[in-house]
């Protein structure tokens, strides 16, 4: 073994000693495996890596959009579909930041388009 081994080793030893790894959140919970299957494996870093540091892919947004518009049909109170109504403004806005960085709509035959889907997100 090398010398950062043995001193990362050491550490771990003394943390565990000190009770440091005691009450950790989600402490004998099994974990939660993401299915990467979808992925390729060359790309799987890169893509936790992204989504670990909030930057989430288009199409994570819209199966979000479509589970927020699932909630909002069940939404039992006025103030459950008022807070549901803003998590999805504010997953649109996401969206459409993602799609102005990547230029989707700024030929003339996909602006038509866009405009049809600005009046479907507006009409939900």
């Amino acid at each position: 073994m090398d010398f950062f081994t043995i001193a990362a080793e050491d550490k771990i030893k003394k943390a565990i000693k000190d009770g440091e790894f005691e009450n950790l959140q989600g402490m004998g919970k099994p974990l939660k495996l993401e299915d990467l299957s979808g992925i390729p494996e060359n790309l799987r870093m890169a893509y936790k890596v992204m989504k670990n540091a909030g930057m989430l892919t288009e199409s994570d947004i819209k199966k979000e959009l479509m589970t927020i518009d699932h909630l909002i049909s069940r939404a039992s109170s006025e103030e459950e579909h008022c807070d549901l109504r803003a998590k999805r403004l504010k997953k649109e806005y996401e969206l459409d930041k993602i799609l102005k960085k990547r230029s989707a709509f700024s030929s003339p035959a996909s602006a038509f388009y866009k405009e049809k889907v600005d009046r479907t997100l507006l009409d939900k």
